[in-house]
């Protein structure tokens, strides 16, 4: 039987890929499945092999099928969600009175329609 094809991606980067995607750190990450920091780390760095069990804790806290953790075609980013970081910062937003409320996202449009550079 051929091996799977993963779309050359490696496991450890299809980890570390959608949680720094959702903003959540190592120990953030760590803190959803229930294990230490120490151990996402060798996860990501591709020190541990990933249990069945595992696979599935992380596809539940990144918020992902397994399916989207074990086979990614490597090119195409998984379901893209807020990251934590940006929802952080709209939460704050919206604690602001109305008035301040309005004059940052006046001025989050102007930056938006602004071309990059």
């Amino acid at each position: 039987m051929p091996p799977v094809d993963t779309g050359g991606e490696p496991l450890n980067h299809r980890i570390a890929r959608p949680r720094k995607e959702r903003g959540y750190t190592q120990t953030e990450l760590a803190e959803r499945i229930g294990i230490i920091q120490a151990l996402v780390s060798d996860y990501e760095r591709g020190k541990l092999r990933l249990s069945a069990e595992m696979a599935i804790r992380f596809a539940t806290a990144l918020e992902v099928t397994t399916d989207e953790l074990l086979r990614s075609n490597g090119s195409k980013p998984l379901r893209r969600k807020p990251s934590r970081r940006v929802l952080r910062r709209m939460e704050r937003i919206q604690e602001l009175p109305p008035r301040k409320q309005y004059f940052v996202l006046k001025a989050l449009d102007a930056l938006l329609s602004s071309p990059a550079k």
